[in-house]
């Protein structure tokens, strides 16, 4: 338990402005004063979290493996281990047991062997290397890596029990590698050998390595040119040799070792027996026209792999990929299935990249007894259960189906309600697709217990078409419990018209943006790219009912134009036009231009009119939509926030805010940003220059490289000066009264500008998108005006319009734009805005782009400033770092609030940070953090709680401290750049951290950890920091992940337990910890995926079959392989690399004693491998030595018997 240090409270006073005394609001004053009411909090609060109990971890990753590559089945463990282009491997085992591992290097895994029953996995990669991973800890590793120098690696064969690795090279060489060491033989089997000596072109690379299963002593050996070599390992001799016309792509054997299959580019399929090798015992094209008599069959696409199974009561299986007719250009990728004389063809929904048939023997020398076969796809990973006559497929258990839609947004919640996943999978499992085989997983290898994390973790994804996924993720494991579906909503679009009435985006209308989910009361809220917000309410019923919708119009009018002519322009504005109340708007309706094309008071999407069947889950309540104005398309939201307690939802874009009562159905506030502000400053504003504003204009000419005409001066910028307000207008502007019920509301006119592109791209492949990053909107700097004709006052405000700035998402750009996002102001302007009022700041011509609603948050807390009682109150947080308080007023008791109208009034409060704010948070006078207030959940839907009198029961989550004399909160804000606490009523701002300069913030969240709030970051440049709260204390800085695209930065979440996640590819989900408990106890939590399993007996093959069925004599592979037959390899052919595996088991399993003894292991092993150098160099020195004794004694028997005269 640390208390505050009072230095600790100057840290970042450098940073903030000190602001005057009389500035009401507080804004941009950081100045920290001794004594009073935020001393004495101070020295209360203590914090009981230190640097110590935090420590950044990879937990596990969900999902389907990004771009796979290889596949490999252990048939005795049953595990499956899938091979990436990333160097990705991921391990399979029954559900729960789930792992993934790294190659260091990054290149793609091209083959897997697993070393069967025996806990260890060959992966051989694309740079050419060999890796031995240890499976028998938790998180394999690697114990030896063999790099080849000068050939490349094209296929590998590990026979059944065997410590002899065949690998193949692209030169059509065959070297032989010792798995226990990891050290190549001197065994070799060269190309020119394998070959007849009369063959005049290379037989191109190794495609194929096999024993075969009558003789171990022989291996057939595959050329990608058609040539098969049928090799005697101990003679080191070609015992036959098979030619065929055209490539061959796989071999497989019959199980009795006479025959083997070959399938061809040409999409056909050869039979050979190894009596008659001069040609095809039999040729098949099995998807080939059928042709007359003594004509070659029509060539079909390549069979790329093929599979033959034998079975003791049946036909046997003969299973293939590819080999369709080339007329069929559109059929879908297929696998073949041929027993006996049936053909059946399973079509897929992707391409395939590897299958593989599980059979109950791992014998290949015995009946195959072939069960399922396990496909791998592009973007799926099926298995077909073969025991069946129509082939159904498993119910996959893993989530391999994340992204069967592209992953828009994520959400994450730690310990929340435990019977909402129960509820939620009572829901789900009634929709749950039908047809899967009656059998279990096939893939059931290794164990997984629930360890010590027991508390409920739900994930919630939202995806490109419109649906929302909730998913179980307690204990380490992720299942999918119920789809909602957003887009039943609204009705389908047409072919025909689908444009007319939808323009905003080019693709995926429907694709949710942001969500924001109430666990406790189970209000569910989407807002979606086509500029809607639906509110979803749970229910066990169904019903059926029509879907109430609102249409919104959320726009910000032309002010006060400014012409050449100073005699014609009025020194002020006419304050009728800029004050239009709520009563004689609300039943107003825009028109459209004379032409009737211009687009006005017309949503995105059509709201279904027709009575709706909703299912028991979750069902809409309300829609709410953006309507366009004047032409132009709404902007997308950037902000959402929902409060039950209260029964509104607010969500805001980069025009302004929106507030809804979402019990009456009615809009209670519709302004622009910067109409937020005017309550604040109502005598301070000053008319506009028109001087300055002509020089603003002529810079855009510059820009835009044209004339610009006279009538275009007229133009105002977006962050021109703002006409002067009566403080007894302001009042009325935010409150309305409009009846509920109504279906279609009508909202004023606002002022300000929106103009953008017509059509708003929404990339599928979520690949960088940096001009929105955390929900604010970047503007062009230069648009001219649409037209240069002479303007009336009342058609500027149709025409006059500025860039909104560009749509949330769009297509990829570089990740030099990135800075780009951030507000479009200058250092020095943002500076200075901390010493001015908001009225100069707004009114400065340096402030050229669009505020946006960033950040939103319900809470009871203090209105204003020096308030005596906390009242219900909505943050907002502008993308200028602006923070603004919305007092609520709402009606006393549950029937007022059903027929009472709301009060919403801007408070005048005004709270100034670097950079867009991010997030909001509330903190009593003990240091707990206050949750918002919430309406307990009821099932709207009961009809034996509707016949009741039913009151609304609310949470409150405040103190009793509140009624106390002095300040009594604490308010935590974060924005881009720094993090601030500031003290409530006082609005004094107790603390300031600035986070980072050089980077920004994507991602911040308050969350608990420990009993404990504390504040989680993660910045643009990597940087996971988590600090202290309420005196903002630095506890971990990690640079954990480098910003490579804007999937991460869209996807990541913070989550309380320190939890925390991320989209790490299109398909996968990567879950991390930030708490030092969890990763000291991650060993618990992951599945083991290995088990002690004895390996099944071979089958007795009787006397007589062992005496004419084959070669009954044992090969003995460690005589023929070893150094002492073989010799040593070159050098220079492949460099051994040992692995760091091997220590890091050790550590995790037995401590400091026998990581000593590892690392002395590893010595000795060093010390040995330079003493084999030097004994490498004292054998050559003793052959030099022999050579020249054999010479010398050549020589003296020469001259032995020779008199001196004979010289």
């Amino acid at each position: 338990m640390k208390k505050f240090n009072f230095r600790k409270v100057l840290d970042g006073l450098t940073a903030s402005s000190p602001g005057s005394g009389s500035n009401s609001g507080g804004a941009g004053s950081g100045s920290v004063h001794p004594g009073g009411t935020a001393g004495v909090l101070r020295e209360e609060i203590q914090e009981s979290l230190t640097s110590d109990y935090f420590q950044i971890c990879k937990t596990v990753r969900h999902g389907f493996p990004y771009q796979p590559t290889a596949l490999a089945f252990d048939p005795v463990q049953k595990i499956l281990a899938i091979g990436t282009r990333t160097g990705a491997i991921r391990i399979l085992g029954r559900p729960g047991v789930d792992c993934h591992c790294q190659h260091e290097s990054g290149a793609a895994v091209l083959q897997l062997q697993f070393l069967i029953n025996e806990g260890a996995l060959v992966s051989a990669s694309s740079d050419d290397t060999l890796h031995l991973w240890n499976l028998r800890q938790k998180r394999p590793a690697i114990l030896h890596s063999l790099k080849f120098n000068r050939e490349r690696i094209t296929y590998c064969h590990l026979p059944f029990q065997s410590k002899w690795l065949y690998v193949g090279t692209e030169r059509g060489n065959t070297h032989i590698v010792n798995i226990e060491s990891f050290i190549l033989s001197g065994y070799v089997i060269m190309w020119n050998k394998a070959i007849e000596l009369s063959t005049k072109t290379h037989p191109g690379p190794v495609v194929h390595l096999s024993d075969s299963p009558r003789d171990e002593g022989k291996l057939l050996i595959g050329y990608e040119n058609g040539t098969v070599v049928f090799w005697d390992l101990k003679s080191k001799r070609a015992e036959l040799r098979v030619y065929y016309d055209e490539a061959i792509h796989s071999i497989d054997w019959h199980h009795e070792g006479k025959q083997f299959m070959c399938s061809h580019s040409d999409g056909s399929l050869t039979l050979w027996n190894l009596k008659s090798p001069s040609r095809p015992f039999q040729t098949t094209v099995p998807h080939g026209k059928s042709q007359r008599e003594g004509r070659k069959s029509e060539p079909c696409k390549p069979i790329l792999k093929v599979e033959y199974k034998t079975c003791r009561n049946s036909e046997p299986f003969i299973i293939f990929s590819g080999g369709l007719s080339y007329d069929k250009a559109c059929r879908r990728p297929s696998l073949t299935i041929m027993h006996g004389k049936a053909i059946t063809v399973l079509e897929m929904d992707h391409p395939i990249v590897e299958f593989l048939t599980l059979c109950e023997t791992p014998y290949p020398n015995e009946f195959q007894e072939p069960y399922a076969v396990a496909v791998l796809l592009e973007k799926d990973l099926i298995v077909v259960d073969l025991t069946q006559t129509n082939f159904p497929i498993f119910e996959n258990p893993y989530p391999m189906d994340i992204h069967e839609s592209p992953v828009t947004c994520t959400a994450y919640f730690a310990d929340c309600p435990p019977d909402l996943i129960l509820v939620l999978y009572s829901i789900g499992v009634k929709h749950k697709k039908q047809g899967y085989s009656n059998k279990e997983w096939p893939v059931s290898g290794g164990a997984w217990n629930l360890g010590a994390q027991t508390y409920p973790e739900i994930i919630i994804t939202g995806h490109a078409d419109g649906s929302i996924k909730f998913w179980d993720a307690s204990a380490m494991t992720l299942q999918m419990l119920y789809k909602l579906k957003t887009s039943k909503v609204f009705e389908k679009q047409k072919v025909g018209d689908g444009k007319q009435a939808c323009e905003i985006v080019e693709e995926d209308p429907f694709a949710v943006q942001m969500v924001y989910w109430c666990p406790e009361s189970r209000i569910f809220c989407v807002s979606g790219v086509s500029a809607y917000v639906i509110i979803y309410k749970f229910s066990r019923h169904e019903i059926t009912t029509e879907i109430v919708s609102l249409e919104v119009r959320l726009q910000c009018d032309v002010e006060d134009i400014i012409t050449p002519e100073p005699e014609t322009s009025p020194p002020f504005p006419d304050l009728s036009s800029q004050l239009p109340l709520s009563r004689s708007l609300s039943g107003s309706t825009n028109t459209v231009s004379s032409e009737g094309v211009t687009k006005d008071s017309i949503p995105c999407l059509s709201v279904k009119t027709r009575p709706v069947r909703m299912p028991p889950g979750y069902q809409a309540d309300l829609v709410i939509q953006l309507v366009w104005v004047d032409g132009e398309p709404p902007q997308q939201i950037t902000s959402l926030a929902v409060s039950s307690a209260y029964g509104i939802v607010a969500f805001g874009n980069c025009t302004g805010l929106v507030v809804v009562d979402f019990i009456q159905k009615t809009v209670l506030l519709s302004m622009g940003t910067i109409d937020l502000y005017r309550s604040s400053d109502l005598y301070q504003r000053q008319p506009r220059s028109p001087r300055k504003n002509k020089q603003f204009i002529a810079g855009l000419t510059e820009l835009n490289d044209s004339p610009v005409p006279l009538e275009l001066e007229r133009c105002k910028s977006p962050t021109s000066g703002l006409a002067t307000r009566t403080p007894e207008a302001a009042p009325g502007f935010y409150r309305n009264e409009m009846p509920a019920g109504r279906q279609r509301n009508q909202v004023h006119h606002l002022p300000g500008e929106v103009k953008g592109s017509r059509k708003l791209s929404l990339p599928t492949d979520l690949k960088a998108d940096l001009d929105h990053v955390n929900g604010h909107c970047t503007s062009p700097t230069s648009q001219s005006c649409s037209s240069g004709k002479r303007l009336s006052s009342a058609d500027v405000s149709k025409v006059n319009r500025w860039g909104p700035g560009r749509p949330p998402f769009r297509k990829a750009q570089s990740a030099a734009c990135m800075e780009i996002s951030l507000p479009v102001t200058t250092e020095e302007a943002r500076e200075n805005s901390y010493n001015r009022s908001r009225s100069s700041s707004i009114s400065s011509i340096d402030k050229d782009s669009k505020e946006a609603v960033t950040a939103l948050y319900f809470m009871e807390s203090f209105a204003r400033k020096n308030d005596s009682t906390i009242s219900p109150c909505l943050f907002v947080g502008t993308s200028l770092g602006m923070v603004l308080l919305i007092s609520l007023n709402l009606p006393s008791s549950d029937e007022q609030r059903c027929t009472e109208p709301v009060m919403v009034l801007p408070s005048g409060t005004l709270l100034s940070l670097k950079g867009a704010v991010l997030t909001f948070s509330c903190m009593d006078r003990s240091g707990s953090l206050l949750q918002p207030p919430y309406e307990v959940w009821r099932d709207p839907n009961n009809a034996d709680e509707n016949e009741k009198t039913w009151k609304r029961k609310l949470v409150m989550n405040y103190s009793s401290a509140s009624q106390e004399t002095g300040d009594h909160q604490y308010a935590i804000i974060c924005s881009e750049k720094q993090a601030k606490v500031f003290s409530l009523p006082s609005q004094t701002c107790l603390y300031v951290h600035n986070i980072t300069e050089a980077s920004f913030i994507l991602q911040a969240e308050v969350v608990v950890m420990c009993n404990s709030a504390c504040l989680a970051c993660f910045c643009a440049n990597g940087h996971i920091m988590i600090m202290s709260l309420p005196s903002l204390r630095p506890m971990l800085d990690v640079n954990y992940l480098p910003l490579t695209d804007m999937r991460i930065a869209r996807t990541f979440c913070f989550t309380n337990e320190g939890q925390a996640l991320y989209l790490v590819s299109p398909t996968e989900i990567q879950r991390l910890t930030y708490s030092q408990e969890m990763c000291d106890n991650i060993q618990d939590m992951l599945g083991d995926l290995f088990t002690p399993i004895e390996t099944p007996e071979a089958q007795n093959r009787g006397f007589l079959k062992g005496l004419f069925g084959g070669s009954g004599q044992t090969f003995d592979r460690e005589e023929l392989f070893g150094e002492a037959t073989a010799g040593k390899a070159s050098r220079s052919l492949a460099q051994h690399i040992p692995g760091p595996g091997s220590i890091e088991g050790m550590k995790g399993a037995a401590g400091g004693v026998m990581g000593e003894l590892t690392r002395a292991r590893i010595a000795l092993d060093e010390r040995g491998q330079r003493l084999g150098e030097l004994e490498e160099k004292t054998a050559g020195m003793m052959t030099s030595a022999e050579a020249f004794s054999k010479h010398a004694h050549e020589l003296m028997l020469k001259y032995k018997d020779k008199k001196w005269y004979q010289f």
